[in-house]
């Protein structure tokens, strides 16, 4: 359709779900940070961990291995100090007076073997499961993501600064935004329709909530795409005064489609929190989108999917799809195979390439893993656009 409407969400920080995101990739970063201040390889890390909450209890769950000195009281800590840090102080969800559940334990030796050793043609560190993973890029924003999860994630990133900052303490943690982009011959032109959901302090009514939202909205949005109205929703449902995990059981992993592109790109089915960089759901993903994201900056493509799959065990990726939506400017084929010669797409040389054995995991938790700005310490590697000038070259 050469015009069309088309939505994305985001949760933030604070939603149930997103706090079992953080508590996992927490987990994640203490075992790397353990390994890197010690003798024990980070290369050798691996952490399954799944975590549940719901009013006043957390529970963590999975699989761990790593270095000894990770004891169960730092585990806790850490727990409890990502919840303070999210803001939760609230009778139905308190991050000191929280009951505390640990059920991680040793990684099955089965998997173990085939992840450590390998098999097949490519006797390497194998895929930590089977899956396809998929990668997406399109030039409709600077970051190089769909419109319309760019202002979602950047509403909701903004009241969550001005809540921390005690700019906004009437905000509470647990909030949503949807954001309706128009788009013309693929590319965005205004806004439609805005929903903004956000926990609040007793005794403020919706048209309360509703003012103070606005202007953090305005400030998101290009000059003059402010929806109508009629179509600018704020907490449609009344009072939001329970929230987080007292209003709503969270698990990790539900939130993937918020996680990476908003609906607009096919995504494999795994889950990216709580998993050590063997796990290719998560690393290949990233692959995938940091050669996505190159291919649109180099200009071959206006927009750009690009699916991978592996078996568990074997490191040699099993196929390799290029989809550049008929905006190509060489062809898919050729595009294919360029990209299996610029990058290692074993789960090592993800891993080697992308730097990945490292504590950088907790900062993706929330407001999505792509469309970040590269970090100084290697967080969000997957952003950087150092492979331009290797894809121009060959073409």
């Amino acid at each position: 359709m050469s015009e069309f409407l088309f939505t994305s969400e985001s949760v933030s920080e604070g939603h149930p779900d997103k706090v079992c995101d953080r508590v996992s990739d927490e987990v994640v970063d203490l075992y790397f940070r353990a390994a890197l201040e010690g003798a024990f390889d980070p290369a050798k890390v691996r952490v399954a961990c799944e975590t549940a909450t719901t009013t006043n209890r957390v529970a963590l769950l999975g699989e761990i291995r790593g270095p000894d000195t990770v004891t169960p009281e730092q585990i806790e800590d850490t727990v409890r100090g990502a919840i303070r840090d999210i803001g939760y102080e609230q009778d139905g969800f308190h991050w000191q007076k929280l009951d505390f559940s640990n059920w991680l334990h040793g990684q099955s030796l089965d998997i173990a073997m085939g992840v450590d050793e390998g098999s097949g043609t490519f006797v390497d560190e194998g895929a930590g499961d089977q899956g396809i993973m998929f990668g997406y890029a399109s030039n409709e924003t600077p970051e190089l993501m769909p419109a319309t999860l760019v202002y979602s994630h950047q509403i909701l990133r903004e009241m969550a600064r001005q809540r921390h900052a005690g700019v906004r303490p009437e905000f509470e943690p647990d909030a949503k935004s949807q954001v309706t982009v128009r788009y013309v011959d693929g590319q965005p032109v205004g806004v439609d329709t805005v929903v903004v959901s956000t926990q609040h302090a007793e005794g403020l009514s919706a048209g309360d909530i509703r003012e103070l939202v606005r202007p953090i909205v305005a400030s998101v949005l290009p000059e003059g795409w402010f929806p109508p109205e009629e179509n600018f929703y704020v907490n449609p449902t009344g009072n939001f005064v329970i929230g987080g995990p007292d209003g709503d059981a969270g698990l990790t992993g539900r939130k993937i489609i918020v996680d990476t592109y908003g609906g607009a790109a096919p995504h494999g089915g795994g889950a990216f929190s709580g998993k050590d960089p063997t796990k290719v759901d998560r690393s290949a993903a990233y692959a995938c989108r940091y050669l996505a994201k190159n291919v649109v900056a180099a200009g071959l493509a206006a927009r750009c999917t690009l699916q991978v799959s592996y078996a568990i065990g074997v490191a040699k990726p099993l196929s390799i799809n290029v989809n550049l939506h008929d905006t190509g400017e060489v062809s898919e084929a050729g595009l294919e195979k360029v990209l299996m010669e610029v990058m290692d797409l074993s789960p090592r040389g993800i891993r080697e390439t992308l730097g990945l054995n490292r504590p950088i995991y907790a900062r993706t938790a929330a407001y999505g893993h792509f469309g970040r700005d590269p970090e100084a310490d290697g967080g969000f590697s997957w952003e950087r656009l150092d492979l331009v000038d290797a894809l121009r070259g060959a073409f």
